[in-house]
């Protein structure tokens, strides 16, 4: 199976399962059998189950990703615009107590 990705590999399931039913009489002869295709695709529901909720996790975390990156970028507007004040209104020997070197 190589490198398949997850898309491939689930669509590869769902064609095998869809296969392996419609010759079960064929394939039986060499073991995969009814419970064997039925196993099989309980484990591809289940795992296309959670292949969708990872992706449902990945897009909430770009939007949280976002949310993050656009509120330190006004922290850091505030911050710049707090020690401009304090530059402006305080002598030197007070910005250490700021950050402010």
């Amino acid at each position: 199976m190589g490198n398949m990705s997850y898309a491939e590999t689930l669509a590869s399931a769902q064609l095998i399962v869809s296969g392996l039913r419609a010759h079960l009489d064929k394939v039986a002869k060499r073991g995969v059998d009814e419970e064997f295709v039925s196993k099989m695709e309980d484990t591809f529901k289940r795992v296309a189950a959670l292949n969708d909720e990872q992706e449902a996790l990945k897009a909430r975390l770009k939007e949280k990703t976002a949310a993050v990156e656009s509120g330190l970028a006004d922290l850091k507007g505030q911050i710049s615009e707090s020690k401009k004040v304090v530059k402006l209104s305080l002598d030197t020997a007070s910005w250490k107590q700021f950050g402010i070197s």
